[in-house]
């Protein structure tokens, strides 16, 4: 089988360079936390609390290469970032550090602009354990 999704191609890139999250204190910094600048699209479990990271699913998981797409602001540089969401699938629900941020989401029937989906496609599983926040570069103006 041959993906057919551009996000499945996308992921063969080069990642850029994720920014700098040390200087920030509190939950803007904590990637444990729903208010992490990372989360601001986010609906799921996070990895973060579930054995895996911000970026990375937990062992024994798959990253599914179906994703929803945010774009958060960095509180320290100012900037906006496109942010991948992607679920981590394989293993029951995780259970641990629940976040819904639905802030600016649009019906179920846009369902490229809609974030209570079960994303687990192209996987081996449709289970799904948690989800990451992966940087996919600056956001730019048009």
């Amino acid at each position: 089988m041959i993906p057919l999704l551009p996000v499945a191609r996308a992921a063969e890139e080069p990642r850029p360079s994720v920014p700098d999250d040390s200087r920030l204190s509190g939950e803007a910094g904590d990637p444990k936390s729903c208010n992490y600048w990372r989360h601001c699209a986010i609906d799921g479990f996070l990895c973060s609390c579930c054995g895996g990271s911000q970026s990375a699913c937990p062992p024994g998981t798959e990253m599914s290469p179906v994703t929803w797409i945010g774009t958060c602001r960095n509180p320290s540089d100012g900037k906006d970032y496109i942010i991948s969401y992607n679920d981590c699938c394989g293993q029951s629900l995780c259970l641990r550090c629940k976040c819904t941020r639905t802030e600016g989401e649009k019906p179920v029937y846009l369902t490229w602009r809609n974030n209570d989906l079960l994303w687990c496609f192209g996987t081996s599983s449709r289970a799904v354990h948690c989800s990451v926040a992966v940087v996919l570069g600056v956001a730019t103006k048009s």
